[in-house]
């Protein structure tokens, strides 16, 4: 056993001593393969260096070369440059000697011209102090023929030729103020013409009080109620007073405030058609007929600006319009009335070629005033201004509704267009109602104004009141003085009364003479 073991330990060292020299072995050989390949690498370098260097000498050398040809030719292109400068400089300098050689030839002319007129400058005052002398010397010849100075004179023909031209300056003012009336009135007559033919509107009336049928008399005590509990109730709740008197089967509903008289209209056809009449029923049916109302006016609001085309009018101001619907003015319809001014307006300034859309925006609100009059205080004028300036209107709006009734000097053409629509609209046949008294007054008055101006015989209100004729003292109003008194007169009138339309001013001088053959 002892010898097997040391058999196996001399067989393991072995074997580890043989592992050992082949490992050494290859070591060896890996070493001497790398040194030559490392030799082989050192070898390839020195020749890649080598390579590069001669390449590097052949690149610097062409680079050299390459610089130099560059520097050649800058050279010669700059000095071509400077050759053409230096012929250009010289061609400026020809050109500034060829100037100033043209500029000395003028400069003698003008010397030999200036010599010319300082010698008929000399002739021309000799001969200054000659026709003064004669002047002077034909002066007191004259003052010696006439018994006149010079002064007196003077004064006398001043005085000759201010009469005349006082003469001429009237006649000349007749006649171009007779030329621009009919070149104006032409030109106005045109406009207005095309903007009332191309406006179909209606010329009917609508009340100012509502009328409610009746089925029959019985109705009048259903309505009144027990102890009048039933009219008291409409009353108190629509602000509204029912006059039921002896007019058979109707009542009459009065307000100032139309919205509300149309309100107690509805409710009260209702409940005349439904029967039930009784507090309760009545509240109900009155709510109903104000919320039906609102949506009417806002209805005709939007209808109103649909049909003018008008955009961007603020929500608030197209009720207020709707609820001009409601409103009359001399039994005018005015939101009738606003639609046709916008129409007008909008018409007359396409004519004159300026904004219509603005000519129509300022005519549908020039009257915005007049549907909340009921409730605020102040003129509906002053009330529409303040309401276009809370949403926001344009300056030419508000202007234009500010001077429509000539409360401000308008200041534009579009509130000029809006004046002259407005009174077209209102003045047109059967627009507005006017009682007897009224009119006699009115043309009273008329008469008056014109009466008031001395020299004045007699005058006459004619044509309904759009005429006066002023029959003037032929010896006491001159010729030349019947035009400013007509100007007068047409200032007085457009001070103290309000009119539609216009007045024509025709002021009559006569001369008679008169003999009798005995």
């Amino acid at each position: 056993m002892v010898h097997a073991a040391v058999l196996i330990i001399c067989i393991i060292a072995a074997l580890a001593a043989g592992v050992a020299a082949g490992v050494f072995a290859g070591i060896n050989i890996r070493k001497n393969t790398a040194e030559k390949e490392i030799g082989s690498a050192e070898e390839e370098a020195r020749r890649i260096v080598a390579d590069a260097m001669k390449t590097g000498e052949a690149k610097k050398k062409e680079l050299v070369l390459e610089g130099k040809e560059e520097v050649h030719r800058f050279r010669n292109e700059s000095e071509k440059e400077i050759a053409d400068r230096r012929r250009e400089v010289q061609r400026q300098e020809r050109r500034i000697q060829q100037k100033e050689e043209t500029l000395d030839r003028k400069l003698d002319n003008v010397e030999k011209k200036d010599e010319k007129v300082q010698k008929k400058i000399r002739e021309a005052d000799a001969k200054l102090e000659e026709i003064e002398t004669i002047k002077k010397s034909q002066f007191e010849m004259l003052e010696k023929i006439s018994g006149y100075t010079a002064e007196q004179a003077k004064n006398y023909l001043l005085s000759q030729l201010e009469d005349e031209l006082t003469h001429e300056k009237s006649v000349k003012i007749m006649e171009y103020q007779e030329q621009l009336k009919e070149e104006a009135d032409e030109k106005a007559r045109n406009i207005i013409s095309l903007s009332i033919q191309k406006l179909a509107a209606e010329q009917v009336a609508e009340a100012t009080i509502s009328v409610v049928p009746l089925p029959n008399d019985e109705m009048k005590g259903r309505i009144i109620g027990r102890e009048g509990r039933n009219i008291r109730a409409i009353e108190t709740l629509t602000g509204v007073d029912l006059i039921i008197d002896d007019t058979p089967e109707a009542i009459t509903l009065s307000c100032f405030e139309p919205v509300r008289r149309e309100v107690a209209r509805i409710a009260l056809e209702r409940l005349i058609s439904d029967g039930r009449i009784h507090p309760a029923r009545i509240e109900e049916t009155i709510e109903k007929a104000r919320r039906e109302v609102d949506a009417t006016i806002k209805r005709e609001g939007e209808h109103a600006v649909l049909e003018l085309g008008i955009h961007n009018i603020h929500p608030e101001l197209v009720k207020l319009l709707g609820r001009l619907r409601y409103r009359t003015s001399y039994g005018q319809n005015v939101l009738n009335h606003s639609i046709e001014v916008a129409y007008l307006a909008g018409m007359m300034a396409s004519e004159l070629g300026i904004d219509p859309t603005l000519a129509k925006r300022a005519g549908l609100l020039h009257d915005i005033g007049k549907s909340i009059d009921h409730e605020v205080e102040g003129t509906h004028i002053q009330i529409g201004v303040d309401l276009a300036r809370k949403y926001k209107e344009s300056d030419a709006v508000i202007h234009a509704i500010h001077a429509h009734h000539g409360d401000v000097e308008a200041k534009s053409i579009t509130a000029i267009l809006v004046q002259a629509a407005d009174a077209l609209s209102a003045a047109r046949p059967g627009a507005r109602r006017e009682n007897v008294e009224n009119y006699i007054k009115r043309l009273q008055k008329l008469e008056e104004v014109a009466s008031s101006f001395p020299g004045v015989d007699n005058c006459y209100a004619i044509q309904a009141g759009r005429e006066v004729r002023v029959m003037v003292k032929p010896e006491v109003v001159k010729d030349e003085r019947m035009i400013p008194l007509a100007r007068e007169i047409c200032k007085k009138i457009e001070e103290e009364l309000e009119y539609p339309g216009q007045i024509k001013v025709n002021i009559i001088r006569e001369s008679r003479a008169a003999e009798f053959a005995k």
